[in-house]
């Protein structure tokens, strides 16, 4: 039975991880150029050299001695957000959306929880000293700027900030999602934490519909609104910024992910070297089929708008709101 199913899985197309580790990650992704993802600190720099945008950082913080200063580089601000910079699955992060009415140095988080600046300090503490990091090496804590999501997500999130990831190969955006987040995943935009996919159709931008636990979902668990239908802002300058993570990584097989900002529009959250395989569930559709029309019409010369296009006409899904 075992067998059947994987035979089946294959006969759709789906990727699996042993043949992505092999096939993509080996193959496209030199070890020496994952810092260039698994430091967001680098990701922020190298995007900002390209020209990308990406939230504004307000400091960094790299040393014990140095956490005495958060409040300083916090400053005025009522709003921010703290995270590791070798950090995965949101682990670490901080969002802080307002403070206390009565006491300025009182922080409120997305959840609505109250914390103190000195827990801010006590947990930037504990990024730096490399709880949240992948090694569990030293860290750096990031303090950037708060995401505002577009009104286009309100009625399909809890708390958190949804995101938008797009796996790309060899340069061309070939899949998307957006991750819409839950009170069970806690407010985070993390599939293995509750949080719910929706398959994004490639030549329209318009959300399928979700998955939630492998389990295919009409509306948001939180808010029964519709998931299906959502019209993504920007979709084409997205799939553009997705398709220059080649020129600005050297990764042939990348996981980027975006937010949509209100007042800011798309901005690159981060990117990744090793991106999970969920997407597929979200889509109802294979990888291997897409990455094997990439190589057949492969141009090494196209500029990432041509691959952008070509991702809208080569991948459009089977039913759209276009």
């Amino acid at each position: 039975m075992m067998f059947s199913t994987a035979r089946n899985l294959r006969k759709h197309g789906v990727l699996g991880v042993n043949e992505r580790n092999a096939r993509l990650i080996m193959k496209h992704n030199p070890r020496r150029l994952y810092p260039r993802v698994d430091n967001k600190v680098i990701t922020k720099e190298l995007a900002l050299a390209a020209g990308m945008a990406v939230p504004e950082l307000y400091g960094l913080i790299g040393h014990q001695s140095e956490v005495r200063n958060l409040g300083k580089v916090i400053g005025e601000r009522d709003s921010f957000v703290i995270k590791p910079a070798h950090g995965s699955g949101g682990d670490g992060i901080i969002v802080v959306t307002g403070r206390s009415a009565r006491k300025r140095d009182c922080y409120r988080m997305a959840s609505g929880l109250l914390i103190t600046e000195s827990e801010l300090q006590h947990h930037t503490s504990n990024v730096v000293g490399g709880q949240y990091s992948l090694s569990g090496n030293p860290d750096i804590a990031l303090i950037e700027y708060c995401v505002e999501f577009d009104p286009v997500f309100a009625n399909v999130s809890y708390q958190g900030v949804p995101d938008i990831r797009v796996i790309v190969y060899r340069g061309y955006p070939i899949m998307a999602m957006v991750r819409l987040p839950t009170r069970m995943s806690n407010g985070k935009a993390n599939l293995h934490k509750g949080a719910v996919g929706a398959g994004i159709d490639m030549c329209s931008g318009c959300t399928l519909n979700g998955v939630l636990d492998n389990a295919i979902v009409d509306e948001h668990p939180d808010t029964g609104a519709l998931i299906a239908g959502l019209q993504i802002p920007g979709w084409n300058f997205i799939l553009q910024s997705a398709a220059r993570g080649l020129e600005v990584t050297g990764l042939g097989y990348l996981g980027v992910d975006i937010v949509i900002d209100r007042h800011h529009g798309p901005l690159i959250l981060e990117m990744n070297a090793r991106p999970g395989l969920n997407i597929q569930i979200a889509n109802r559709t294979g990888l291997a089929g897409r990455i094997s029309r990439v190589d057949e019409l492969y141009d090494a010369a196209a500029s990432p708008e041509a691959r952008a296009k070509f991702a809208r006409s080569e991948f459009a899904a089977a039913t759209s709101c276009a």
